[in-house]
């Protein structure tokens, strides 16, 4: 497991790797709250 880390937060490749699965699971988040707004507002 110490390999994985060390992999992860220390290569050019891990670092990408890593912003990307942040980045994939923050625009769930957005697109989560974004489309329950919009199925809620009655004006749409």
């Amino acid at each position: 497991m110490d390999v994985v880390l060390n992999l992860l937060f220390n290569s050019g490749i891990g670092l990408l790797s890593l912003f990307t699965i942040l980045f994939i699971i923050g625009m769930a988040i957005f697109f989560s709250v974004w489309f329950k707004r919009k199925m809620n507002d009655p004006d749409e």
